[in-house]
C-alpha cells in the first residue's frame, strides 16, 4: 500500500510539472494570438476593397484572356497549403489536411475552371490531373510527403505575421509557373480564422482570377461590409493608360494580398488553435490531480482504517 501511495504521489508531481509548461504555453500563445489577430483584423478592411477592385475588375476585363486572366483547360494543378511549423495546436493542421486529400483523391472540384459565371469543366480524368504543392510550414510539408505529391517549393518561415514584402517570393513562383503554362489552376489551402474558438478550412482558386471566387470571399467578408463602405452594384471604370498596362501593374499585387491575407489568417487560427488546445490540456491536468489526489487520500484512509483495526485486534486479543 506504502508502494501504491508513493506511486500516486510521483504521478502527481509529474502531471502539476506537465500542466506548469501546458500553462505557460497557453500564455505564450495567448500573446502571439493577439498580435496575429491584430494583424489580421488590421487587414482585413483593406483586403475587402482589394477584392472589390479585383471583382469588378475581372468583370470588366473578362474579354482578355490573357496573362493571369488565361483560362485553360485543367490538367495540371499547384495548390498552396498553409500549415503551421509545429504541432500542439488541436485540430488545425489536420482538419485543413484532410481537406485538402479529400480534394486530391476526388479532384472533381480542383479541375473545374470559371469564366465569368460559366465552368468549364476539364475533359481529363480525375487520375490523370496532375496536382503538385507548395508548402508554407513543415507540418504541411511532411504531410504532403507522405501522400507522396510533388513538392515544388517551401516556406517555412511564412509561418508567423510576415510582411508583404516576405510573400512576393511565393507571389512570383506561383505567377512566373501560371504565365509559363506549366499549370493550369493555383489554389490555395489555408484556415479562416472566425473567431478564437472557431476556425475553418478552406480551397480558395487565385488562378486563373476569378469573379465568382472573388465574390464568395466578399460574402465571407461582409461582416465589414459597413465599416469600408461595401459597394454592391457594378462599378464603372475609366482604364488609362491603355488595359493591357493596367492589368501588367494591379493584377500581381491583387494577386500576392490574397496569398498574404491566407497566411495571415492562418497565422491567426493558428494561434487561436493552440492556445485553446494548451488550455484545454491545462484544464485536463487539473482534473487529472484532482482525481489523483482523491485515490491517494483513499488509499491513505484505508491504510490508516487499516491500522487502527490491526491495533483494536491486538488489544483484545491481549485483554482475553
Amino acid at each position: 500500500m506504502a508502494q501504491g501511495s508513493r506511486e500516486i504521489r510521483r504521478r502527481i508531481k509529474s502531471v502539476n510539472n506537465t500542466k506548469k509548461i501546458t500553462r505557460a504555453m497557453e500564455m505564450v500563445a495567448a500573446s502571439k494570438m493577439r498580435r496575429a489577430t491584430a494583424a489580421v483584423l488590421a487587414i482585413r478592411p483593406y483586403a475587402h476593397s482589394a477584392w472589390n477592385i479585383l471583382t469588378n475588375m475581372a468583370r470588366a476585363f473578362e474579354r482578355y484572356q490573357t496573362g493571369l486572366l488565361a483560362v485553360r483547360e485543367v490538367k495540371r494543378i499547384l495548390v498552396i497549403v498553409v500549415t503551421s511549423n509545429r504541432g500542439l495546436c488541436g485540430g488545425f493542421n489536420s482538419q485543413l489536411m484532410k481537406k485538402v486529400v479529400e480534394q486530391v483523391k476526388n479532384p472533381a472540384q480542383l479541375k473545374i475552371n470559371r469564366v465569368g459565371n460559366r465552368r468549364i469543366e476539364s475533359s481529363v480524368p480525375d487520375d490523370k490531373i496532375e496536382i503538385d504543392f507548395v508548402t508554407v510550414g513543415k507540418i504541411g510539408a511532411n504531410l504532403v510527403r507522405k501522400i507522396r505529391k510533388n513538392i515544388v517549393a517551401t516556406f517555412d518561415e511564412l509561418t508567423y505575421l510576415p510582411k508583404i514584402e516576405d510573400v512576393r517570393a511565393l507571389a512570383r513562383l506561383v505567377m512566373d509557373e501560371y504565365q509559363a503554362e506549366k499549370y493550369d489552376k493555383v489554389v490555395i489551402a489555408y484556415t479562416d480564422y472566425i473567431s478564437t474558438i472557431v476556425q475553418q478550412p478552406k480551397l480558395r482558386q487565385i488562378l486563373p482570377i476569378s469573379k465568382v471566387d472573388l465574390e464568395k470571399q466578399l460574402a465571407d467578408m461582409d461582416m465589414l461590409a459597413e465599416e469600408v463602405g461595401l459597394e454592391k452594384e457594378s462599378i464603372e471604370y475609366k482604364v488609362e493608360p491603355a488595359p493591357k498596362e493596367v492589368l501588367a501593374g494591379i493584377w500581381p499585387r491583387l494577386v500576392e494580398m490574397q496569398i498574404y491575407y491566407a497566411i495571415l489568417e492562418s497565422n491567426a487560427s493558428k494561434e487561436s488553435a493552440r492556445m485553446v488546445a494548451m488550455r484545454n490540456a491545462t484544464d485536463a491536468a487539473s482534473d487529472m490531480v484532482d482525481n489523483l489526489t482523491l485515490i491517494f487520500n483513499q488509499i491513505r484512509q484505508a491504510g490508516i482504517t487499516q491500522e487502527i483495526a490491526e491495533i483494536s485486534a491486538g488489544r483484545a486479543a491481549l485483554e482475553n
